[in-house]
């Protein structure tokens, strides 16, 4: 069994916190589920290419909720087509947890991404990097997070 073969109740019930986070991240993030996504989060940092491109900042991070929100805010209403959920399993070491968005889905291309979360005791986010590959990276170049449904 895997996230796609999961109702959406059951994405969250993972027997451990490493489980728990990848099918909750991904339940939340392709629901468009904002306030879901920061509950994921503990007073952690936020690192991506997308932090500046969608917020009109300097820098690529965020520390806190109150600096991540209107990101969660924006990514819930300006993800492009192309930004599909498609993932293969993930690597942990019980605490830092590591997957792919793979380019090639099988079923034609998504935006390639590679996420890591580093996760506290309580199983949150303390620190998450999403270090994006050549076809997602080619969408921010493309403008399409500002010209897509939602813009």
């Amino acid at each position: 069994m895997d996230e796609k073969t999961l109702p959406r109740n059951l994405v969250t019930a993972g027997s451990t916190p490493v489980e728990r986070m990848y099918f909750a991240w991904n339940d939340a993030l392709s629901h468009n589920d904002a306030d879901g996504l920061l509950a994921l989060f503990d007073d952690a940092w936020f690192e991506s290419p997308l932090v500046p491109h969608l917020l009109g900042i300097d820098r690529g991070y965020l520390h806190g909720h109150k600096e991540i929100r209107p990101l969660f805010d924006i990514l819930a209403i300006r993800k492009p087509p192309v930004r599909q959920y498609f993932r293969t399993g993930y690597l942990t070491d019980g605490k830092r947890l590591i997957w792919e968005y793979p380019r090639d889905a099988g079923k034609g291309e998504q935006m390639d991404f590679v996420e890591a979360m580093d996760l506290n005791d309580d199983g949150l986010i303390q620190r998450h990097c999403v270090y994006w590959g050549w076809f997602g990276f080619r969408v921010l170049q493309r403008n399409e997070y500002h010209s897509g449904p939602g813009a």
